[in-house]
């Protein structure tokens, strides 16, 4: 499966979708993607990760820091879809002290709607 990242925006949540291995040759283009995203859109977003066959510790770099740019905006990062393989990576790593991972997409763009700035 190739990398692609695509994303749109859903009322005020923009919904980045990822596809492929998320690792040291795609991060980079990973990480420019977002961050045009986050320059020029809504501050709150979704990273459907259901898409995503692998992360590694690269990948989960560009995420913290992308989630760092988004708190200093007042934004905020949450995640959906993630196979058991990345949600593991996640918990290993202890990321979901900070990140909010869902199951279903309408869940997560709900509880991106609901809140508060």
């Amino acid at each position: 499966m190739e990398f692609a990242v695509e994303h749109r925006v859903e009322q005020d949540v923009t919904v980045v979708k990822v596809t492929g291995e998320l690792d040291v040759f795609s991060s980079p283009r990973l990480r420019e993607k977002l961050l045009d995203v986050i320059d020029t859109g809504p501050v709150r977003l979704v990273v459907d990760l259901s898409d995503v066959t692998f992360l590694d510790s690269t990948g989960l770099g560009v995420l913290v820091g992308i989630y760092h740019r988004l708190r200093a905006r007042n934004g905020t990062m949450s995640f959906v879809g993630a196979n058991d393989r990345v949600r593991r990576v996640f918990h290993v790593t202890q990321l979901t002290k900070i990140f909010v991972l869902y199951d279903d997409l309408d869940e997560a763009l709900a509880a991106e709607r609901g809140v508060t700035r």
